[in-house]
């Protein structure tokens, strides 16, 4: 019978000049020194969707670098958060 684990996830959709500059390329690097999973993702209207999981702690700082490490591209940024069952087994790039 398969576990179903619940975890913190947090939700961020930034804005700014995000897609074409390597956004999602860095914000995977980051994630690789993070134990999170989820996606990043562009999305039709211009900005990018960031869906993470893991220990709320985790997750936070892990957003606190990617703001750091790209705030420059960043205009505005919205986050969402709660808890659900895991999802992702990895981080990857959609």
């Amino acid at each position: 019978m398969e576990s179903l684990e619940t975890v913190f996830h947090l939700t961020a959709y930034f804005a700014g000049h995000v897609q074409g500059v390597g956004f999602r390329y860095s914000t995977k690097q980051v994630a690789n020194g993070f134990e999170v999973t989820g996606y990043v993702k562009n999305l039709p209207d211009g900005r990018v969707e960031l869906d993470v999981e893991g220990s709320e702690g985790e997750c936070r700082r892990f957003l606190r670098e990617v703001e750091s490490e790209l705030d420059s591209y960043i205009r505005k940024a919205e986050t969402r958060e709660g808890s659900r069952v895991r999802s992702y087994t990895g981080f990857g790039i959609h």
